[in-house]
């Protein structure tokens, strides 16, 4: 019986005493100790008895009739009581198989998810049962049935780490967070099994195909979904479901590339029959892209790498090759074509201006939201080695075309694809392992030779951007790639003096203007969405790239702190932790308009938030675990 319930019923005594009814049964009276204490099916018969035992005695009839409404409600609560008994006791008996069971099969799993509610709103409120920590954090994962995707290994992770973590508040935040993308954000998978029908590899859309979006947009980014599955990597060689499943994301983005490879984010692919939607965007963009087929076209060289990135994570934790096929290679040759097609300057030896092969105009009132100089963007010189991007991870345009971080991540993805191909074997990979090599070290040199700067305070550092002319740009931003991920990334060891300088400088706000720190959060942010919102995904970064305990676990603190709905933001006000975002466009947009920043579903910022809590109990489990704790690791 709960203690509202109970000071209810005790109330009421005392105002039937002081109504001077006296109520009592033949044994005794009910006091307040016996209503905050008697079981509740026992008080409220003793009410019954006694509310009746005293109709007879009673004469004005407006207290006869209180009195005998009383005694219903009396009654009426002991028989549901009773009914409640019953069904717990039914409840505690081991359950017999039964065909009508939801989860056997009896139900259509297709037609059970059209009455699932949609988990952008979802999501957006508190649900049971509540974490045994202070916060009492909210239960976030949808309904079994209602779940995109399943593994068995996942959940066994999620009950190993629930069991050995500490902090049972951070607990409920992994519980929710790990299974995060596969509970939400798989809209398309076919595992295109070989032996029901032989593909034909050279056509499209073949084998295993996965389309994972982002959260609360019905499109995929090629960043975004990568890093959404990033954590179940170390799973896909132990279960056959997780495999299939990043196999067919390979493919998936394979797909995209070959398709429009100057495009970041993508609209359902044809076989799912999903429905495309609108961005609600006016671009003008060259080359020329299918709407139907494309979301936005957005050039980003990290999108690229992260296509390489999804497949040298596959191929290092299986040692699978099976997603080289010649759809693979083509969507690898594209790549190619596209890094030599943006090494070129913007003037050729003689200085004549020469147009580049990809230009980008919106019409919006937001400045990042377009290049300058009728789409172009600003001009870069030849001979760097690098690559130029015209939109960063953030979705914001460049102002320097050379962005350090994705050609960091592209020069290491370049090598491990090399690496990959030699081990390989076979014509096709030996004919692509010199040119994946020589674009790799050309850019890596690049970085080194134009991305480092000389500070007057901390010495040499990376610089954000630069166009080749002598120009940089100092600061970072919260999405990855990013200065403060360069040895996530593998381009550096954590412990490199240049690194560690850049560190210094884009962690504190006298160094990087969009280091924002207020009354209640503090990380980086970025010009996507303003000046007073910090993005966890810069602290998990930030405790992902530490070997202090107190940094880490003061990081690990501003992320839970801030994630009062069990999930993780993709941003938070500074000052009200209440204010927060999910993924979603700029302001002059009609989705801006139409889905408010107010949502928490940002499966990026969860899959980010697992990857940290993993590389903790692997690298730091005295942190999660307690003292003496031994590492936990799920490969």
């Amino acid at each position: 019986m709960s203690q509202v319930r109970a000071r209810t019923l005790a109330s009421r005594a005392s105002r039937w005493r002081r109504n001077k009814l006296h109520i009592s049964t033949t044994a005794s009276p009910i006091t307040s100790h016996d209503a905050l204490n008697c079981p509740s099916d026992q008080l409220a018969l003793r009410l019954v008895v006694s509310l009746l035992s005293r109709l007879g005695t009673m004469h004005p009839p407006t207290r006869r009739l209180r009195l005998t409404l009383l005694a219903v409600v009396a009654l009426l609560s002991f028989f549901s009581h009773v009914v409640q008994a019953a069904s717990d006791e039914k409840l505690s008996r081991p359950e017999k198989k039964s065909s009508q069971h939801p989860l056997k099969g009896s139900i259509d799993k297709a037609k059970a998810r059209e009455a699932c509610p949609d988990y952008t709103n979802y999501a957006k409120h508190r649900h049971p049962p509540y974490s045994d920590g202070p916060m009492e954090l909210p239960f976030q994962r949808p309904a079994i049935a209602c779940r995109t995707f399943e593994s068995p290994l996942v959940e066994e992770v999620i009950d190993a780490m629930k069991q050995k973590m500490v902090d049972k508040d951070l607990a409920r935040i992994f519980e929710n967070a790990f299974p995060n993308t596969l509970d939400t954000t798989v809209r398309w998978h076919v595992d295109g099994d070989r032996s029901a029908a032989v593909p034909n590899w050279r056509a499209p859309w073949q084998g295993a195909q996965s389309f994972i979006v982002t959260g609360d947009i019905n499109a995929e980014w090629l960043r975004d979904s990568t890093n959404q599955l990033a954590q179940y990597q170390r799973l896909a060689k132990k279960d056959k479901a997780i495999e299939n499943l990043i196999l067919g994301a390979i493919n998936t983005q394979a797909e995209f590339v070959i398709g429009s490879p100057y495009c970041n984010a993508f609209q359902p692919p044809p076989p799912s029959k999903l429905s495309p939607s609108n961005n609600g965007m006016d671009d003008v963009v060259h080359p020329a892209y299918e709407p139907s087929f494309v979301f936005e076209c957005k050039y980003e060289l990290d999108s690229l790498a992260h296509f390489l990135s999804l497949t040298n994570q596959f191929y290092s934790h299986t040692g699978f090759s099976n997603f080289l096929t010649p759809r693979w290679y083509n969507a690898l040759e594209t790549i190619l074509e596209v890094l030599g097609q943006q090494s070129r300057p913007t003037f050729n030896k003689d200085g004549d201006f020469r147009k580049n092969e990809y230009t980008f105009k919106r019409h919006t009132d937001a400045g990042t939201e377009t290049l300058n100089l009728g789409g172009i963007g600003n001009p870069l010189n030849g001979g760097t080695g690098l690559v130029r991007s015209a939109f960063r991870p953030s979705d914001d345009a460049t102002i320097l075309g050379y962005f350090i971080p994705a050609n960091a991540m592209m020069a290491v993805e370049l090598r491990r694809c090399a690496d990959m191909l030699k081990k390989a074997g076979g014509s096709k990979a030996t004919e692509f392992v010199k040119k994946v090599q020589i674009y790799s070290e050309n850019i890596e040199a690049g970085v080194w030779e134009h991305g480092v700067v000389h500070h007057k305070k901390y010495g040499d550092v990376f610089a954000f951007e630069v166009d080749g002319f002598g120009s940089s740009i100092l600061m970072d931003d919260a999405n990855l790639p990013s200065l403060l991920a360069l040895p996530l990334l593998g381009f550096v060891d954590a412990k490199d003096e240049t690194y560690q300088n850049t560190r210094k400088m884009i962690l504190e706000k006298n160094g990087n203007p969009y280091y924002l720190k207020g009354k209640a959060f503090e990380g980086i942010g970025g010009p996507h969405i303003g000046l007073n919102n910090a993005w966890p995904m810069s602290l998990l970064v930030q405790a992902m790239t530490s070997d202090d305990d107190e940094e880490i676990m003061a990081s690990i603190k501003y992320v839970k702190n801030s994630s009062k709905l069990g999930l993780v933001h993709e941003s938070v006000d500074v000052n009200f932790l209440k204010s927060y975002t999910s993924k979603i466009p700029q302001p002059d947009s009609a989705i801006f308009k139409s889905n408010p920043p107010v949502g928490p579903w940002f499966a990026w910022a969860n899959s980010v938030f697992a990857q940290t809590i993993l590389d903790l109990a692997e690298r730091k489990p005295h942190l999660l675990f307690g003292e003496n704790a031994k590492p936990y690791k799920i490969e």
